[in-house]
């Protein structure tokens, strides 16, 4: 099941936060969990068993790291609980890519198991890592209801692509939230732009990038434009994504963080990923670059640790050579702003502002990529070092068809349209106006988006492949 869906939006949730409010405050939890385990069964039946599985054993072990006496035990089982959990991530998402390699470099042919890759595996597993991390470093402790817990990782607002929610960000809220009209109309409001950004910007846009791979009428312009496509297209699928989790949260009384706050505006590749899956980068930071060292180390070993945790997380991001290099491609970019250059860019905005929007368009080219011989073609075609024209006639047609989309899609990843709401709300007769027009708008956005999923075809949030 998934957010932008009439089952989701119509029947799902409409029913889950009616049962939510009609229960006491104690079963509260046990109705989010139960919801959880539901939406989570609707596409991944045989899977729910691990799923399950992998929670109890995360609680287990945050109980047993919690009550062991000695330092040595205590790391002990924080050591299963890792390897446990990173065991079953690294069987079902990179078994046949270990394989595939291993009988490439030796010139054998062991079959690929071709297993089911479990949805959310790779959220769910860093929360609880994160968890009975905490636990053992002293920073929470250990929760002793297994519903809570459960109810916390399995949570379906942000379960299946984040953001990655940690413990001790929630724990109180666990065990006791408020409940307000504000609160439910600023969740229902973030969900719904959430839901406007994925189905009405980020599903229309992506529409380029398939006309491009089914094109037969190539040009220069042709590839820039599905790289600018795809680059649109996986800022408002994945903010929208979170931005939904972040207003259903907000509905069921928690607050969860940010996960995006206008990449596309920065002025280097170190202030990007800051403001690019926040959840995420500070995961890696916290638990991967600080426990090789982090800067204490001296400059050599503070850059290996980037080249460590950025290939790390490239193949977080799928089991295949181009994430790989993809994250590597961005620990050098880091390297080299580490080493100086990004004093030069803080005093040169707009280079730098340009150099962003480049790199992050070409390292979305190589993410998106089937396979490296693709990632090549790419990349030739969008530097003209083959035979191609620079414009083409389907190109310059859906130029031409797409171009106000992606002039609002450009205005729309900038703070431009929150800068100019909160202007016009300081005026007396402006927050009216906006008090009267924002429900309006809001309704218009779900009827749309009702109407397009009654007669689109399906359209996954494209971090569910991760």
């Amino acid at each position: 099941m998934i957010f932008s869906s009439i089952p989701f939006l119509f029947y799902f949730l409409p029913i889950t936060v009616l049962l939510y409010f009609i229960s006491p405050k104690k079963l509260k939890n046990a109705v989010i969990l139960l919801a959880s385990m539901v939406f989570y069964a609707w596409g991944e039946q045989k899977l729910t068993i691990l799923f399950a599985g992998s929670i109890l054993l995360g609680w287990i072990f945050g109980l047993l790291i919690e009550k062991a006496n000695k330092t040595k035990l205590r790391k002990v089982f924080l050591c299963f609980s890792v390897l446990v959990n990173l065991g079953l991530l690294v069987y079902f998402k990179y078994t046949d890519f270990f394989i595939m390699n291993f009988n490439k470099v030796f010139g054998l042919s062991i079959p690929l198991l071709r297993l089911t890759l479990p949805i959310g595996i790779s959220f769910y597993t860093f929360q609880i890592l994160s968890y009975t991390i905490d636990v053992y470093r002293g920073d929470v402790p250990a929760q002793k209801n297994l519903v809570n817990f459960a109810a916390y990782v399995s949570s379906f607002p942000q379960l299946i692509a984040g953001p990655i929610v940690r413990y001790s960000d929630i724990a109180k809220q666990l065990e006791n939230r408020t409940h307000s009209i504000d609160k439910i109309s600023r969740g229902i409001k973030r969900f719904l732009l959430g839901l406007g950004k994925k189905v009405l910007i980020a599903n229309t846009i992506g529409e380029i990038c398939t006309l491009f791979r089914e094109s037969n009428d190539i040009s220069i312009l042709y590839y820039w434009m599905y790289a600018i496509s795809f680059t649109l297209q996986i800022y408002f699928d994945f903010s929208g994504y979170s931005d939904m989790a972040i207003g259903l949260g907000k509905i069921f009384g928690f607050d969860f963080i940010e996960n995006f706050n206008y990449p596309y505006i920065s002025g280097s590749i170190t202030e990007f990923w800051r403001r690019w899956h926040i959840s995420l980068g500070s995961w890696f930071r916290d638990y991967v670059y600080i426990s090789l060292g982090g800067n204490r180390k001296g400059k050599g070993r503070q850059l290996f640790n980037i080249f460590i945790v950025w290939m790390l997380t490239g193949f977080w991001h799928g089991a295949a050579w181009n994430f790989i290099l993809w994250g590597l491609f961005y620990a050098i970019l880091l390297t080299v702003e580490k080493l100086g250059f990004k004093k030069w860019l803080s005093k040169h905005r707009l280079v730098g502002h340009l150099y962003v929007i480049l790199a992050v368009i070409f390292g979305f080219v190589l993410f998106n990529a089937n396979d490296l011989s693709q990632v090549a073609g790419d990349i030739s075609g969008m530097f003209a070092f083959g035979r191609l024209s620079f414009v083409s006639n389907e190109s310059l047609y859906y130029l031409r068809s797409y171009a106000v989309l992606f002039i609002l899609a450009i205005i729309g990843a900038t703070p431009i349209p929150k800068t100019i709401v909160a202007s016009v709300s300081k005026n007396k007769v402006g927050n009216t106006i906006l008090t009267v027009a924002e429900p309006i708008a809001l309704i218009a956005i779900l009827l749309l988006v009702t109407s397009y999923l009654v007669d689109g075809s399906f359209n996954p949030f494209l971090y569910f492949r991760f």
